[in-house]
């Protein structure tokens, strides 16, 4: 009898070693060729664009680069530039990564650095700070 394995179904699955290792090696060769004066496209010649993470779907052909322009100056200008190159920055990848067939690669601006600046600022917020270092309750008075 062949064994299954119970998968969670409230909440997306987690990806396979195979889809981490691919994505990890897409983002440093993605890192690699967005360097500043790699391109020729206007809005990345001069653009310093860091690749923070890379989702590959689990049939490895659809790739999701996380990308944040530096300090997120001209964010729409570099992801339209980005959403121009995708052909040839795949065709570029193709030749080195060593894949049977390399995954479409499509751009999306990452907001994890607006997440965290978000709440840090909640953090910092008197109200909060006051109850983060607030003493703890004495559970004697209940009990």
């Amino acid at each position: 009898m062949p064994r299954r394995r119970d998968r969670n179904t409230s909440g997306p699955a987690s990806a396979s070693q195979r889809q981490l290792r691919v994505g990890e090696e897409l983002r440093h060769v993605l890192a690699q060729l967005l360097r500043p004066g790699e391109l020729r496209d206007p809005a990345l010649r001069a653009a310093s664009v860091t690749v923070t993470e890379v989702r590959v779907s689990p049939d490895l052909r659809n790739a999701t680069a996380f990308v944040m322009p530096f300090a997120g100056a001209n964010a729409d200008q570099v992801m339209a530039g980005l959403k121009r190159s995708a052909v040839f920055l795949k065709g570029r990848v193709a030749r080195m990564v060593e894949l049977r067939q390399v995954p479409n690669i499509v751009f999306a601006l990452d907001d994890a650095f607006d997440n965290a600046a978000r709440i840090a600022a909640l953090l910092a917020r008197p109200e909060v700070e006051r109850d983060l270092h607030a003493p703890p309750p004495d559970d004697d008075e209940n009990g």
